[in-house]
C-alpha cells in the first residue's frame, strides 16, 4: 500500500506541474506562492478537521513529530522550493530538474544517518535503475538551458542554489517521515509543514500587504491556478507521508520523484511537445516503470 501512497503522491506533483506552467504565465511566483502556501495549510486544515469528525479514537498532541513536521516544512517547502526557483531562473528548468532528481540520493543518506534505515542491496540496486532512468529522460533536455560558462560566479551560484535544494528537498523527506511514524498524523503534519513554510516566507520576502495588492492586480485564472496548485500539492506531500509511514522512506521518496513517467506523455499527446518523445526518454521511462513494479513486488 506504501507503493500506492507514494504513486498518488506522484501524481500530485506530476499535476502541479502542468498547473503551475499555466498559473506562472500569467502572475509571478512572488504573489502565487504565499498563495499556494495559504491554500496549503486551508486544505490540509480541512482534511484534518474531517478525519477528526469521523474518527473515533482520542487526538493526543506529540511535540517532537510536530517539530519534526514544521522543520520538514521550513527546509523542504521553504528553502527547497524557494531555492528551486532561483536554480530555474539562473540555469533553465531542464537543468534544475536534473539535479532535483538527485534529491532521493540524499534521503537515502539522511535516512540511514538519520534513522538508521538501511536498504538491501536489491533496493539499493532498484533505486538505482529507478534514477537512472529519470536522469536518461532529462539529460538530453538539459543541453538546451542558458549557458554560463562565460559568467562563472553565476554558474557558481546556480550549482550552489541546485545542491542546496538537493539537500534541502532531500533532508525535508526525512524529518518529514520521521515525524509521521511517530505521529500518524499526515494532515495536520501538512498543516504544521505548511504553516512553518508560510511564517518563513513572510519573515523573509512578501509582506502580507504587498500579497494583498497582489491578489487585488493579479490575474483571478492565475490566482485560481496557484489555488488548485496549492490542493495538489499539499495532496502530494499527505500522500507521501502516508507513503513513508508504510515502507522505506528513500522507497517512498523515489517513486514520488518519479513524475517524468506521467508528464512526458502528457506533453507530447496534449501540449504537442513532440521534441521531448525520443529513444531515450522512452528507455528511461521504462526503467524506471521497471524500477517501481519490482519494488512493488519485492
Amino acid at each position: 500500500m506504501g507503493i500506492v501512497f507514494a504513486l498518488l503522491s506522484m501524481l500530485c506533483f506530476a499535476g502541479n506541474m502542468f498547473i503551475t506552467r499555466a498559473a506562472m504565465s500569467r502572475m509571478g511566483m512572488g504573489t502565487g506562492f504565499p498563495v499556494v502556501l495559504a491554500v496549503n495549510i486551508a486544505f490540509a486544515a480541512l482534511v484534518f478537521g474531517i478525519e477528526r469528525l469521523f474518527s473515533v479514537t482520542p487526538f493526543s498532541f506529540q511535540l517532537k513529530a510536530a517539530g519534526l513536521f514544521a522543520l520538514s516544512g521550513v527546509v523542504g517547502i521553504y528553502l527547497g522550493r524557494r531555492m528551486l526557483f532561483e536554480a530555474v531562473h539562473l540555469l533553465g528548468p531542464a537543468r534544475a530538474s536534473v539535479l532535483h532528481t538527485a534529491s532521493p540520493v540524499v534521503t537515502l543518506i539522511a535516512a540511514w544517518v538519520l534513522v538508521d534505515e538501511r536498504l538491501g542491496l536489491y533496493e539499493i540496486l532498484l533505486m538505482v535503475l529507478v534514477i537512472a532512468g529519470l536522469l536518461a529522460t532529462q539529460l538530453q533536455h538539459a543541453r538546451a538551458g542558458p549557458a554560463l560558462v562565460g559568467d562563472r560566479a553565476a554558474f557558481r551560484h546556480a550549482l550552489l542554489l541546485s545542491l542546496l535544494t538537493v539537500v534541502g528537498f532531500g533532508v525535508g523527506n526525512v524529518f518529514r517521515g520521521m515525524a509521521i511514524r511517530e505521529w500518524h498524523e499526515a494532515a495536520l503534519g501538512a498543516l504544521l509543514g505548511s504553516g512553518a513554510a508560510l511564517l518563513c516566507q513572510l519573515a523573509t520576502g512578501s509582506t502580507i500587504g504587498a500579497i494583498l495588492d497582489g491578489l487585488r492586480k493579479g490575474n483571478r485564472m492565475a490566482i485560481g491556478l496557484y489555488v488548485a496548485s496549492g490542493v495538489a500539492t499539499v495532496s502530494g506531500t499527505m500522500f507521501s507521508a502516508m507513503a513513508m509511514q508504510r515502507i522505506e522512506i528513500a522507497i517512498a521518496t523515489v517513486v514520488t520523484y518519479t513524475t517524468p513517467l506521467v508528464v512526458f506523455p502528457i506533453s507530447v499527446l496534449l501540449l504537442k511537445n513532440r521534441e521531448q518523445l525520443n529513444l531515450r526518454t522512452g528507455v528511461g521511462a521504462l526503467m524506471v516503470f521497471v524500477g517501481i513494479v519490482l519494488l512493488a513486488l519485492r
